[in-house]
């Protein structure tokens, strides 16, 4: 039996490894997706073939998860519960898309991941795999009770480790887990699973990883200016860039301004509510430049319609639904929709903040002449016309009143 096992390199991982070698006896191909983690993948191959990997794979999908997976995001304007950008959420589905490749080009006859029975993760890559390779058996340790039984508590893994001479650096001691790539890092559980803990105060700095604390960032705001070509950022203060090279400059530039912070309780899939930390420097700058190019450049309705669908598009990345087909047509609604969004945006960086500081485009709807509230040259809007449309939407609201009585007489017989 061939198993392609989604590895990061650290306990838990490691563990699964070794135990899947010897629950299924299998040969084991580890593989790991480069999506920006930086240092962590130091020595991870060597970590792996330590370990009984009989393969090892380490792609490097920073280009494609930026191209293919951030942008498309970014245009539609989707931010979960109106504060998460999705970082870990749009990964997820990039790295089940690469391993289900591998068991093809391997005949492979299984994937396997590390993802626990009360997360969001199990869903994200088994709903991808689903709909990529429909026939590709699915393994979940976490959700075998004699997985669990035989590995009660990180300190059980540890020994574990020791017992099978696995090369893993691991305390009993874990104030939090997180998951890093181009586009944020997330942390959440151990001491943050108290929502009354303030992650802001000065006792949990050395946690962020991405950003100095806005209190800390520079006290003269930096200017930077975004150019957009039909949705997507192509330049940075001038200089060409391809989305990867746009994510990381922007990161750069977020995180010495402290952007990008989230601590929120949110709503996961399988029904609970989970508190996590996020920090989303490039995203953050990209999401506020990419909304300021549309305010000047996308019809009121298709922008209303569009955001309206906001929620919805928010829900199936989160929600592991990246490859279905309704998120497909979505996708392509936001397509068309960004056909004008192209001109340049100007913000301003400031301890935390990201400040529209000046837009413009070939496209711009904006046009002075019409909404100025001084004398109008053009002679483009007739403010007489007013009165006949106040009237017409009016017309229903006064039916109603008579049909019904006035809203204050609703009241007083209330």
């Amino acid at each position: 039996m061939k198993i392609v096992l989604a590895y990061s390199g650290g306990l838990d991982t490691s563990v699964l490894l070794s135990w899947l070698r010897e629950e299924y006896q299998a040969e084991v191909i580890a593989f790991c997706a480069n999506l920006g983690q930086g240092e962590e993948l130091e020595g991870l191959e060597e970590k792996a073939r330590e370990t009984g990997a009989a393969q090892v794979h380490v792609d490097d999908l920073e280009a494609e998860f930026a191209r293919d997976f951030i942008f498309p995001m970014m245009q539609s304007g989707a931010i979960y519960e109106n504060q998460y950008l999705l970082g870990t959420s749009i990964a997820r589905p990039l790295i089940a898309k690469r391993m289900c490749e591998i068991a093809q080009q391997e005949n492979a006859d299984a994937i396997a991941h590390g993802a626990t029975g009360k997360g969001n993760d199990q869903i994200r890559f088994e709903l991808s795999a689903a709909a990529l390779a429909p026939d590709l058996e699915v393994i979940a340790p976490w959700r075998q009770s004699s997985f669990r039984e035989a590995f009660p508590g990180r300190q059980a893994m540890i020994d574990y480790c020791r017992r099978k001479k696995i090369p893993v650096e691991a305390t009993a001691e874990k104030p939090y887990s997180m998951d890093r790539n181009l586009l944020h890092i997330s942390y959440e559980a151990g001491i943050l699973e108290d929502p009354w803990l303030d992650a802001s105060a000065p006792e949990h700095q050395t946690m962020y990883k991405l950003t100095v604390a806005p209190e800390e960032a520079p006290d003269q705001p930096q200017y930077v200016t975004l150019e957009f070509e039909r949705g997507n950022c192509v330049a940075v203060d001038g200089a060409k860039l391809s989305p990867v090279e746009v994510m990381r400059t922007l990161n750069e530039l977020g995180g010495r301004h402290g952007i990008g912070r989230v601590d929120m309780v949110e709503n996961r899939f399988v029904g609970m509510k989970s508190r996590g930390v996020y920090e989303t420097p490039g995203g953050s700058i990209l999401f506020a430049g990419h909304r300021q190019m549309e305010s000047v450049t996308m019809d009121r309705e298709v922008m209303h319609l569009r955001d309206s669908l906001i929620p919805k598009y928010s829900e199936l990345v989160y929600n592991g639904f990246w490859f279905s087909p309704e998120r497909r047509a979505l996708q392509a609604f936001v397509t068309e929709s960004q056909k004008s969004v192209t001109g340049t945006v100007r913000l301003k960086l400031y301890k935390g903040n990201v400040i529209p500081a000046g837009r413009k485009s070939p496209y711009s709807l904006y046009r002075p002449e019409v909404a100025t509230m001084e004398a109008d040259p053009a002679q483009a809007y007739n403010q007489e016309d007013a009165t006949g449309f106040i009237r017409l939407n009016a017309l229903r609201l006064k039916v109603a009143a008579q049909a019904t009585g006035s809203e204050s007489e609703q009241q007083q017989s209330e």
